[in-house]
């Protein structure tokens, strides 16, 4: 008899930083009494700590796999659905069925408005879970489940330069540079003197061989960024993130259409559906899925239909204990058109003490972890810091 899910639990990992996500908090940017801030760039908030959900699904035979999704503000909307909803229609079923359980889950909601936010934040981390318990049954990686490994290392890009100043963040990367990474990415809401500025320098700096990317922030009208861009371009522009609100799908097909830049999106997709709407209308050249906001299950759907499209995919990787980033790992190493990772440095390297297993990143590449299922689970230290809820 195949083995049965037996719990679903569901904590948050809060992780003191010394600077907040972005970089020092600009005038104006004062966080409130729950430690959240507005960055004035693009009129989002964010904490001045990292926060994760973490879920552990364990077996009746006594398998346990990890999922992690966002916990940056209000996580406890992502709790209740775990606990209050998620979790009892789990219990009972076959670990090795994570993607028939995802859709059911998913089904759940149909009537409700279910198709983004909170909502599929929760479904993704248990999707993660099952995927890692999946894996471990089997005794393999997680990558031989989905599909095949395709390399032994995912070239990385540096993203974000925490910094205060155009030459203390040109510095930065120089710094990177020099241990071996050759591609960059920088945010138009901290580039204080202008986003032209900005590559025109750290351009004078990494030299003619970097590649340079901008990560718009979703901030801009359709004739807004295409300026903007036109005003990088000069410069060698590798792309341009995100360059109209995720709503405005037709000044997205605009700007794709106006540039000769690439332009890529995807971060804050939930589904393939997302996905689809967009490429039938937008004319975009890469995808970036977010394993924290997709889960496995829809991460690989999303990197199936670049594939056939021939888009490039381009993972996104942002703030996170590790988890949902080894889980990103495994699925890109599984897909045919990933040409680069985010490396968010100013996250990876002081939590990385909060995961047992070996993914690394280094010399411009990450390193899959080895091991069954993700390869990592959280250290003594991060069980020590979970809150049950």
């Amino acid at each position: 008899m195949s083995d049965r899910v037996k719990s679903v639990e569901a904590f948050t990992l809060t992780i003191p930083r010394e600077t907040p996500y972005l970089g020092a908090a600009r005038p104006g940017e004062e966080p409130n009494a729950k430690g959240y801030l507005v960055r004035q760039g693009n009129k989002t908030v964010y904490p001045v700590f990292d926060r994760s959900i973490l879920v552990r699904v364990e077996t009746a035979k006594g398998v346990v796999g990890w999922g992690e999704t966002y916990g940056i503000v209000a996580p406890g909307a992502v709790l209740a659905l775990i606990g209050d909803l998620l979790a009892d229609f789990v219990i009972g079923r076959d670990p090795l069925d994570p993607a028939v359980i995802h859709d059911d889950l998913y089904d759940l909601m149909r009537v409700r408005g279910y198709t983004g936010g909170f909502y599929l934040d929760a479904l993704a981390a248990i999707d993660i879970a099952l995927w890692d318990i999946a894996a471990r049954i089997a005794k393999l990686p997680l990558v031989k489940m989905l599909g095949g490994q395709r390399v032994s290392k995912l070239p990385a890009y540096v993203s974000g330069l925490p910094e205060k100043t155009g030459k203390a963040r040109a510095e930065l990367a120089v710094r990177w540079r020099d241990q071996g990474f050759d591609s960059f990415k920088f945010a138009a809401p901290v580039a204080d003197d202008g986003v032209a500025v900005e590559i025109e320098l750290l351009r004078k700096r990494l030299g003619a061989a970097a590649r340079i990317a901008c990560d718009m922030h979703w901030n801009q009208t359709a004739h807004e960024a295409i300026a903007l861009i036109e005003e990088m371009e000069p410069h060698g522009l590798w792309f341009a993130e995100a360059p109209v609100r995720t709503e405005d799908m037709a000044g997205l097909a605009r700007v794709a259409s106006g540039v000769s830049t690439a332009i890529a999106v995807g971060e804050e997709w939930r589904t393939v559906h997302d996905m689809q709407l967009r490429v039938e209308r937008a004319g975009i050249a890469i995808v970036q899925p977010e394993m924290g906001h997709k889960g496995i299950t829809e991460f690989m759907r999303i990197g199936q239909l670049a594939h056939v499209h021939n888009l490039q995919i381009i993972p996104h990787a942002t703030i996170g204990a590790g988890i949902f980033l080894a889980a990103s790992l495994h699925a890109s190493s599984a897909l045919a058109n990933v040409v680069c990772h985010e490396f968010q440095h100013s996250i990876f390297e002081p939590n990385r003490r909060l995961l047992r297993g070996d993914m690394d990143c280094r010399e411009g590449s990450y390193r899959l972890p080895a091991g069954p299922g993700l390869g990592v689970e959280p250290s003594e230290e991060a069980l020590s810091l979970l809150e049950r809820h």
